[in-house]
């Protein structure tokens, strides 16, 4: 997807400064919606194994996609967690995070971004997890044909997995 402001792509090496940042600005624990906090080792890894897809703004990042096989990020415990409630198929791969900068919210940056990576991975199952608290992703996860198919509960939280086919 491009038009005049934005484009849609895969991300770079180039773009992790801003993706660093836009996951510092997003965790959990200063008011965000992000359940994991990935170094950058880990994100280039991610990158290296499955399609990390990005939103520019010109140069500045302004929303991420990250997807990852299901060994890549086995060793965070949120992730066992949802994998352990539903594994999905043997090519199933972990959708997520999303994250959308404040000010570009609404606007259709996760649809674009999940419609760019389902290009990239035809037919294979995504699987992700939601807490249940964020009514706005619960709400657009399921506009985009996404279906809940099982929920679990980690650190008192309680997450909805959903599961789609590229």
């Amino acid at each position: 997807m491009k038009n005049s402001e934005v484009n849609i792509g895969r991300a770079t090496e180039a773009d992790l400064d801003g993706i660093m940042e836009l996951q510092a600005e997003n965790q959990h624990a200063i008011g965000g919606m992000l359940s994991a906090n990935f170094s950058r080792a880990r994100i280039i890894e991610m990158m290296n194994e499955m399609p990390l897809i990005v939103a520019r703004h010109g140069d500045h990042i302004i929303a991420f996609l990250m997807s990852s096989t299901r060994n890549v990020n086995e060793d965070v415990p949120i992730i066992r967690a949802m994998l352990n409630a539903y594994p999905g198929t043997a090519s199933a791969y972990v959708y997520g995070p999303t994250c959308v900068s404040s000010e570009e919210r609404g606007k259709g940056l996760a649809q674009a971004m999940y419609r760019e990576l389902r290009r990239l991975e035809p037919g294979r199952e995504g699987i992700l997890f939601i807490q249940r608290s964020n009514q706005a992703s619960l709400r657009a996860h399921e506009k985009m044909g996404m279906c809940e198919v099982t929920s679990f509960v980690f650190n008192g939280n309680e997450y909805a997995v959903f599961s789609y086919f590229g």
